[in-house]
């Protein structure tokens, strides 16, 4: 397709110099450009399909960035991007020092706020509505949130306030009944119910119509109208859970109708009054593929060439990833014990749960975005003697942060909080890094902490904390398990002992999780320097192998390294650091981790040199140590 005005458009001001017949005609070309630009360089692709009509409107109707508007999550505003110029840039999206994949306010004054986080556009749009009363000003305020984000107690605190506030404000609720894994729970049934249920807006309409051809008395009939337009409501749509707390409700209609749209948008733009309009759309739209696997496209690989089609699978790693180990185990756990439950918060695909939902119905319990209440649902099933297993990325998980003080760990249930993606996440970025969950698992009273080498230790970790009685958490990164044996026997640790991987005499090197690998490989290599290095597998974060720690002591060990793949504030480093000091430990001590500072987007292997946490980084560290090269004795 050869692209006539995609490439003008260097703001919405551009955009609303096009008639309707051009702005048809650029919504294809911006669904063309996306699909075929996704699938070369990779990113998530479905979402922003599925809101290219919705768009292009609200940038044609509102004006922005005068007037604001809030995505959320900000995987689907791709095409926002396209329309407030970044156009030429936004083939470096999601890639290392390019465009953020999200939505971030450094990055334009149209990206009004950025979440990488669902259910958070209600309450900022909220918040931004306010400022404009307080500062006596006028512009409009829009959110973007999808059905699957309404499932997030977050976003039902933001519409109560929002209701009891009064100003103004437009939730636009795009509709497509699918965020990553399928939507569940009774909003989504609600949600369902509506889109199948549409005699109430078809009878409304025709009720007022007739209104207006009447004489004298139609301000009473009006007045009547009203009355029963709330009793149809009730009847006809179950609930009027949007109009009883305090919003006006406009819709269902045809999110990919863009004449509809504009004109819809139109009609409610100027109300001042908190308002939700309901917008059907369909995920994937435009790409047949995208649209009957919504989720399989909702994030694509780069295929490395621009035509539009789905990167072929790689060759299978040597060993599975992390993630697939999980779903592994939890099949095998459930096998041998029937008191096990997996629990997940809209996160079943990523978490790898889909065999296990698959073969465990009964045991596995999707609640929706809604973090918070999954740690405290575990709680309830713990008091119970049910042993669940939360599996959570580790960025998401710090939304629960006092669910898991409060509702588990101060009543010391045995809860097991997998986290997946704990360090860098790779190409999501600052959002989705499980940067803190060190820190913030270490600073938790009652709770331990574990981190498995590779796949195999990760059987031994998980059934070792199901011997306990306590809350526990386990963290594993978004890379390969480097080895992993399917049939292979649980082995029950000793809580609180490292593994000593390689002994040495001049420095030690106390590694987290795979960051073992990189330090035996680097070990290896700097031995050929006269450099005699001791690494350590050091599987338990909280509590510490203090019995190995003394004999740092002991053995008069001047130097030591520590590997991890999380902040340094608060880290793993820091608890080291702060045992050795306490007993007069007298060597020098080196963190590595991550920086007092948000890492940004690109590859693992990109951002981990970056960080100077790959082996030449950490080689360069040692050496650094011994001011240069040792001399061989």
């Amino acid at each position: 397709m050869q692209l006539k005005y995609l490439p003008k458009i260097q703001s919405p001001k551009d955009l609303k110099k096009l008639d309707i017949k051009a702005l048809h005609s650029l919504c294809e070309e911006l669904r063309y450009y996306t699909v075929n630009t996704i699938t070369e360089i990779g990113g998530h692709l479905a979402p922003t399909l599925g809101v290219i009509e919705l768009t292009t409107a609200l940038h044609y109707v509102y004006d922005t960035p005068e007037d604001k508007l809030v995505w959320d999550v900000g995987h689907q505003a791709y095409a926002h991007k396209l329309l407030t110029g970044r156009f030429e840039e936004f083939s470096s999206i999601r890639q290392f020092g390019g465009l953020s994949g999200f939505l971030k306010r450094s990055e334009s004054d149209y990206d009004v706020f950025g979440a990488g986080h669902a259910s958070t556009a209600i309450s900022a749009a909220l918040g931004m509505s306010e400022a404009r009363f307080q500062k006596k000003e006028n512009y409009k305020v829009v959110s973007v949130i999808g059905d699957g984000a309404m499932t997030g107690g977050l976003a039902f605190e933001a519409i109560n306030n929002a209701g009891h506030l009064g100003r103004q404000i437009t939730v636009i609720l795009n509709d497509n009944e699918m965020s990553i894994s399928p939507n569940v729970g009774a909003i989504s049934k609600y949600f369902t119910r509506l889109i199948s249920n549409p005699t109430y807006n078809k009878l409304k309409k025709e009720a007022w119509g007739i209104t207006k051809k009447l004489p004298l008395a139609k301000g009473k009939i009006q007045s009547f109208l009203s009355r029963l337009d709330k009793s149809i409501k009730n009847i006809i749509v179950p609930g009027m859970l949007f109009e009883e707390m305090g919003f006006r409700y406009f819709g269902p209609i045809d999110g990919h109708d863009l004449d509809e749209v504009i004109k819809t948008l139109e009609m409610i733009k100027d109300l001042d009054q908190p308002i939700l309009l309901h917008v059907l759309t369909k995920k994937g739209k435009g790409m047949s593929v995208a649209e009957d696997n919504p989720i399989k496209y909702h994030g694509v690989k780069a295929n490395g060439s621009a035509n539009g089609k789905l990167a072929k699978p790689k060759e299978k790693l040597s060993a599975p990833s992390f993630q697939d180990v999980f779903g592994h185990l939890a099949c095998e756990i459930a096998e041998n014990r029937n008191d096990t439950v997996c629990i997940t918060a809209a996160m079943r695909e990523g978490t790898g749960l889909v065999p296990y939902e698959k073969k465990f119905t009964d045991r596995y319990y999707d609640v929706g975005i809604a973090e918070g209440h999954a740690v405290t649902f575990s709680a309830g099933l713990a008091t119970q003697g049910v042993r669940p297993i939360v599996a959570i990325y580790s960025t998401f998980l710090q939304r629960a942060f006092d669910h898991i003080v409060h509702d588990v760990c101060v009543q010391g249930l045995p809860v097991i909080f997998c986290m997946d993606r704990s360090g860098i996440a790779g190409e999501d970025g600052p959002t989705h890094h499980g940067a803190l969950d060190i820190s913030y698992f270490r600073c938790i009273q009652g709770i331990m902490l574990f981190a498995p080498k590779n796949g195999d230790e990760f059987r031994d970790l998980l059934y070792t904390a199901l011997n306990h009685n306590s809350p526990i958490g386990i963290r594993y990164p978004k890379c390969s398990s480097f080895k992993f044996d399917k049939d292979g026997q649980a082995k029950l640790l000793p809580i609180g002992s490292w593994e000593v991987e390689k002994k040495g005499v001049d420095v030690v090197v106390l590694a987290v999780g795979p960051m073992v690998y990189t330090a035996l490989k680097v070990a290896s290599d700097i031995e050929q320097k006269g450099i005699s290095v001791e690494v350590v597998n050091c599987r338990f974060i909280k509590p510490m192998d203090q019995k190995y720690l003394k004999t740092i002591i002991s053995r008069a060990i001047t130097k030591v390294i520590t590997i991890e793949e999380g902040v340094i504030e608060g880290g793993f480093g820091e608890g080291v650091s702060s045992f050795l000091l306490e007993n007069r430990y007298q060597g020098k001590l080196k963190r590595c981790g991550l920086p007092d500072s948000y890492v940004q987007h690109g590859s693992r292997a990109q951002i981990l040199n970056q960080l100077n946490l790959d082996e030449p980084g950490i080689n360069n560290t040692i050496l650094d140590f011994f001011d240069g090269v040792k001399e061989p004795q």
